[in-house]
């Protein structure tokens, strides 16, 4: 019983979600920049996040918004 269970975790992991890196892994040889392009994608979603981010982090401060308490935790003090 369990170890059927413990098979078909694997099987899961193995052949349907490591798909995706497997191909991946086998396009790199032939194609460094195809290959790559998830990490490209990524860096993108996230420069602009953290852009994002900080354009409301200034917002906030030009409003005078921002609370810059440091004794908001008591272990700050």
């Amino acid at each position: 019983m369990m170890r059927s269970f413990f098979g078909a975790i694997q099987w899961l992991f193995e052949k349907i979600l490591f798909a995706p890196h497997d191909l991946m892994r086998s396009m790199e040889l032939d194609n460094w920049w195809i290959a790559n392009t998830v990490n490209w994608v990524l860096w993108g979603i996230i420069s602009y996040y953290i852009w994002y981010w900080t354009k409301e982090l200034k917002i906030f401060k030009d409003r005078n918004e921002d609370e810059q308490d440091t004794t908001a935790h008591s272990f700050l003090k």
